[in-house]
């Protein structure tokens, strides 16, 4: 069993800043809107919300044991449980093995191919926190990891994985670049004095533009899912709500001032839930239509 103080674990897990919960969830959600037509059974929506948040507690207790040694020099993050020695490496450890238990429990409630794409699931999970140390391209493992619930909702809901899946996972993975480039540019001289690499980092003096254009290739992908699969107007509309919150987090982080960068990563919650939103309002459009 688990001992320490439940406050330094809470916080390790970080159930204290709920925003990558939301940040797991909302792509969780397209997923799990598409794939049940507007209507995905109770059971799958319970077993994937959950297992989002256990998940995402499993990413941050391995980011915190991959970046214990470069924490405690890092403003920002020198406060941590592991890096400020309020929790030991074994605890974080015991912590990641069972939130790990729990979330593969949940999914053996769902099929054969979903336990398959669990285990490589789990295998992001454990190991995307140690790519900032030799690629300076860590956000797009963190997009393909924080998606992967994607394909695995299809999986569960349909027994299948189809084109849409795998092009949704492409745009969460663009949407991830695009925030945590936002969340490392908060960081980029402490990270860059650590050896820690980032997309802030590569991208240098040209990050705006590149995010501008990453944001732009977003708001593209989604223009074409909706042609693609037919989407009615309110699937447009909320890509157009998604293109003005992009067009107000770039023209605030104009200066890079570091609160401004934070403040531009927590708004892409905003964008996740207007998307849900368009998937939402087609399928009700939809159904009003059909009946």
């Amino acid at each position: 069993m688990m001992t320490g103080n439940w406050n330094a674990y809470w916080r390790l897990m970080r159930f204290d800043k709920p925003i990558g919960i939301l940040l797991l969830l909302w792509p969780t959600w397209w997923a799990l809107l598409l794939a049940g037509a507007g209507h995905p059974s109770l059971k799958n929506s319970l077993i994937f919300t959950a297992g989002v948040v256990l998940m995402r507690a499993a990413g941050c207790v391995m980011n915190d044991i991959a970046d214990r040694d470069f924490d405690p020099h890092v403003e920002r993050t020198r406060l941590r449980p592991l890096a400020a020695g309020e929790l030991g490496l074994s605890q974080a450890i015991g912590a990641f093995v069972v939130l790990m238990i729990l979330a593969f429990a949940l999914v053996l409630l769902t099929n054969a191919l979903t336990i398959k794409l669990a285990f490589v699931g789990a295998g992001l999970a454990a190991t995307y926190p140690f790519f900032k140390r030799f690629t300076h391209l860590p956000q797009v493992m963190l997009g393909i990891a924080f998606g992967w619930g994607i394909p695995m909702a299809f999986a569960a809901q349909i027994m299948e994985i189809p084109w849409a899946a795998w092009w949704l996972l492409g745009i969460n993975t663009v949407w991830a670049v695009i925030y945590d480039t936002l969340y490392a540019m908060v960081d980029r001289e402490d990270d860059m004095a650590v050896g820690v690499k980032s997309t802030a980092i590569l991208f240098g003096r040209f990050d705006l533009l590149i995010i501008g254009i990453l944001m732009g290739l977003m708001i593209i992908l989604l223009g074409c899912l909706g042609l693609f699969l037919g989407l009615s107007w309110p699937w447009y509309l909320a890509v157009f709500f998604a293109l003005v919150l992009f067009a107000r987090q770039l023209f605030s982080v104009r200066k890079r001032d570091r609160d401004a960068c934070f403040r531009a990563f927590l708004n892409n919650n905003w964008v996740g839930l207007v998307i849900v939103l368009g998937f939402l309002g087609h399928f009700l459009l939809a159904g009003a239509n059909a009946g």
